[in-house]
């Protein structure tokens, strides 16, 4: 009878010290990277054009991507339509990427990029924004949007839309074997 009251005081201790501590499940586990609402996806240089000669961006203009990836929409603003910008994007590898685009696109100067997650970044200097989000990420984005920018400011989407807030206009981009949807808004005076 000795050894079995070893092997249960040996048991004991064993839970007691940590040993028998179950693995952590899926939903408990800790990340230390940033919250992504969205994979980046780029949209093609064609798609960005018509988004872009969609707002009537020019050099007047401050343009915003909102998940600016490797900065092919504001380095675009920049060097074919004289616009200023300014990429925001949550991952610091794609920040990376896209000033050294913006280097090589000969635009850096005109383009600046920032690691900050879309929904805290302050974007009232913008004139126009764009995005290629989602559905469920526009609809968040849509009340600071309204809130934040200036009456006249144009909002541009690759694919996606703002819910109930009809756009000012849209249109089809046929590319890659697929339509490729581009919605237009101007904030309205207050």
């Amino acid at each position: 009878m000795r050894p079995v009251h070893h092997l249960i005081v040996v048991v004991v201790i064993a839970l007691v010290a940590g040993c028998g501590t179950p693995a952590r499940s899926p939903e408990t586990t800790i990340s230390t990277g940033p919250k992504i609402d969205v994979i980046w996806v780029p949209s093609d240089v064609v798609v960005v054009r018509q988004m872009l000669q969609m707002a009537g961006v020019g050099r007047d203009d401050v343009v915003y991507d909102l998940g600016s990836g490797d900065g092919r929409i504001v380095i675009m603003a920049a060097r074919e339509f004289g616009a200023r910008g300014v990429g925001v994007d949550i991952d610091p590898e794609l920040i990376r990427k896209a000033r050294a685009n913006a280097v090589t696109a000969g635009v850096a100067d005109r383009v600046t990029f920032v690691e900050e997650d879309l929904f805290t970044a302050d974007i009232s200097q913008a004139t126009v924004v764009a995005i290629y989000l989602g559905p469920d990420v526009n609809l968040r984005l849509r009340p600071k949007l309204q809130r934040e920018l200036r009456p006249g400011a144009r909002i541009v989407s690759h694919d996606y839309d703002l819910g109930d807030w009809q756009p000012e206009q849209t249109a089809t981009v046929y590319f890659d074997n697929r339509d490729h949807l581009v919605f237009l808004w101007r904030v309205p005076s207050r």
